[in-house]
């Protein structure tokens, strides 16, 4: 997955680093380019738990689904951000001392 797209993944690394620093700055961004990265990941996922479940293996999809997750979020732990609308609110309480 990695090796086929890496041009997409590299590009989303750097994205990646940006958007733990400054979350406000990158986020329009981040969501555009992570909803590719999702698309690709979701496909090569089906293609792994289909061909588990073909092979007999049905039972074991759900766990392999989830490593496969587990292991997406070590190398991006910020991809559950990916589709964050940011809204910017123009109320504002004022603290008192």
């Amino acid at each position: 997955m990695l090796k086929e797209n890496k041009e997409a993944f590299d590009e989303f690394t750097i994205l990646h680093a940006n958007y733990g620093m400054d979350e406000k700055k990158y986020q329009d961004e981040f969501n555009k380019e992570g909803e590719k990265i999702l698309k690709i990941v979701n496909e090569w996922e089906n293609k792994l738990c289909s061909q588990s479940e073909k092979a007999g293996f049905a039972n074991y999809t759900g766990n392999l689904a989830e490593k496969f997750q587990a292991e997406l979020r070590s190398t991006f732990p910020l991809i559950d951000h990916v589709g964050i609308i940011s809204t910017r609110s123009i109320f504002q309480i004022k603290k008192l001392l």
